[in-house]
């Protein structure tokens, strides 16, 4: 076994005291940014307990293993982007709905490792609780947006197509991790007039997304 490191004078360094949360918060932090870079099954918990500068015994006994670690830092995300995307009360219509694109964007820049881990990986790879955490994510931007545009019960239409866009949304959040090439407020802005866009031609083919449209400025 290695000594612990000395300090110049000889001395050993203080081990950190730390809160059982605080210690917790550490490595789940450690482990979403680990999970946002690497597959789940390729990060081991000792790779975490090396992240967090702490021991392998340690991270067993407040998750139990890995994947109890997994889905507590999914969820901790989750919880995160969840705060961002409450409803905020002033008005409605599309400009709340920016508001809200914008506050999701907020999570992204602040906590990209989260953003990051909650979102990589295809469906196929996030089922179970795992499925049940990114999917309550995507029902509450789901609801957000219905809810600005003063819409109780969807249509088909309206429904694929909000949701189709909150993919893009997602994608376009991991793209602009991965590249820094695009302003932030010109994401916001083309990711809004995608919305537009993809509710006009969805006006085509229905009575409630084309008088959803007449009602709004921001359709016509």
């Amino acid at each position: 076994m290695s000594a612990r490191p000395q300090t110049e004078d000889g001395a050993r360094p203080a081990r950190r005291r730390l809160s059982v949360d605080r210690r917790r918060e550490e490595l789940i932090a450690a482990a979403l940014e680990l999970f946002s870079r690497r597959d789940a099954e390729d990060v081991s918990i000792d790779d975490v307990a090396a992240s967090a500068g702490a021991s392998r015994a340690l991270v067993y006994h407040y998750f139990g293993g890995k994947q109890e670690l997994y889905v507590a830092a999914l969820r901790s995300a989750a919880d995160g982007l969840q705060d961002r995307l409450q409803r905020q009360e002033r008005g409605g219509g599309s400009l709340e709905v920016a508001r809200g694109l914008s506050r999701y964007f907020d999570f992204v820049e602040e906590h990209a490792a989260g953003f990051a881990a909650l979102l990589r990986g295809g469906p196929g790879t996030r089922t179970g609780e795992i499925g049940e955490i990114v999917d309550g994510v995507r029902q509450r931007m789901f609801r957000l947006v219905l809810s600005e545009m003063g819409i109780a019960e969807p249509g088909p239409v309206l429904r694929t197509t909000l949701r189709s866009w909150i993919a893009c949304v997602e994608t376009a959040g991991l793209d602009w991790l991965d590249n820094r090439d695009m302003k932030r407020t010109d994401l916001e802005g083309l990711l809004m007039a995608q919305m537009v866009a993809l509710l006009q031609v969805a006006a085509t083919h229905d009575l409630q997304v084309k008088q959803l449209l007449e009602a709004s400025p921001t359709g016509r």
